[in-house]
């Protein structure tokens, strides 16, 4: 069990997807993507190995949640800023995590 305060330092937020592009040069397959978090946090590259469900055409213009306060971290020759949030289906392919509704860049999970 963990507290609500523990919860709550993790910063979940909302992001609009605004390129997408194949990285070929990740040990996993995987996408990286540049997300708008509204003015407050700004753009923020992420990798997600989500090529199973996704292709780069179809994401932009989607809506993410990610965890934007967690330090950045090297993949290959890519810089990630925020994790990009998703479930395993059946056989353990990501799905990303979204909104149902159009929401503000930014917002906050709580």
């Amino acid at each position: 069990m963990i507290s609500y305060e523990q919860f709550e330092a993790v910063d979940i937020r909302v992001g609009t997807i605004i390129d997408a592009q194949p990285f070929p040069e990740a040990r996993k397959p995987a996408i990286k993507l540049v997300i708008d978090f509204g003015d407050d946090i700004g753009m923020k590259k992420s990798s997600a190995q989500i090529t199973t469900h996704y292709r780069c055409d179809q994401l932009i213009g989607r809506q993410v949640c990610a965890v934007v306060n967690f330090p950045p971290r090297q993949i290959g020759p890519f810089m990630s800023e925020v994790l990009t949030l998703g479930m395993p289906d059946d056989d353990g392919s990501v799905v990303l995590i979204r909104p149902d509704f159009t929401v503000p860049n930014g917002g906050k999970l709580f």
